[in-house]
């Protein structure tokens, strides 16, 4: 069964049962780094025992270097250091999940947010939660106007047309909830976020920034 362990302070150190990870035969396992408010895979790196008690000790990642062969401390020298939330190990002890707080939202040292950011040639960002995905292609519709595009023309309208599209939606969930119709609320529900999702890009709201209130309201 997989552990699910949360950072709170520097106090979740012996969280991690050290003893319980089985490492390979260079005494190394494999790190899996991933935001901790929208799931995007970040980077991955190995740890050893060392790094891992480190990680756990000072609530920010470190790992292990095969080239160099000493310890580093992910953005020690950038800036770009990583904040713990949680540190999850899979059914076999043999791989860790490590979500964090990444500072500078840039993981990889190409100044990517993600080292998994290539796809047939080209750079793209990385897969995160479909709000995410979506915001993602709003913010590019506003960039990149297209009169064909129906976000585009929502921006365009501005607030009176987003914010009124929001009432209706609003509205047309309530009332898909009265009829208790399972498949009317979800779709519903998709498209008042939708056009919320639009609302803030149109106020220059990333996302991310709803997440982190979610994430304190929660705490």
């Amino acid at each position: 069964m997989s552990v699910d362990h949360v950072v709170q302070s520097h106090s979740f150190q012996q969280a991690v049962p050290l003893d319980q990870i089985r490492y390979n035969d260079q005494g190394l396992v494999p790190a899996i780094v991933q935001d901790y408010l929208d799931g995007a895979v970040l980077m991955m790196a190995w740890m050893n025992q060392e790094s891992l008690q480190k990680t756990l000790e000072t609530g920010e990642t470190w790992f292990w270097s095969r080239s160099r062969q000493e310890l580093w401390h992910k953005g020690a020298t950038s800036g770009h250091l990583q904040k713990v939330q949680s540190v999850r190990y899979d059914c076999d002890s043999d791989a860790l999940l490590i979500t964090v707080e990444q500072f500078g939202d840039v993981a990889c040292h190409t100044g990517e947010r993600s080292c998994f950011h290539q796809v047939d040639g080209g750079i793209v960002p990385p897969p995160a939660d479909m709000l995410s995905q979506v915001y993602q292609v709003v913010r590019d519709r506003q960039q990149h106007p297209n009169p064909d595009s129906y976000t585009c023309k929502l921006l365009a309208g501005g607030d009176n047309k987003i914010l009124k599209k929001i009432g209706e939606e609003a509205a047309e969930v309530v009332m898909a909830c009265k009829d208790d119709d399972p498949e009317a609320i979800a779709g519903e529900v998709a498209d008042l976020l939708y056009h919320t999702l639009v609302a803030l890009a149109h106020h220059n709201v990333d996302v991310r920034a709803v997440y982190r209130k979610l994430q304190e309201r929660r705490r």
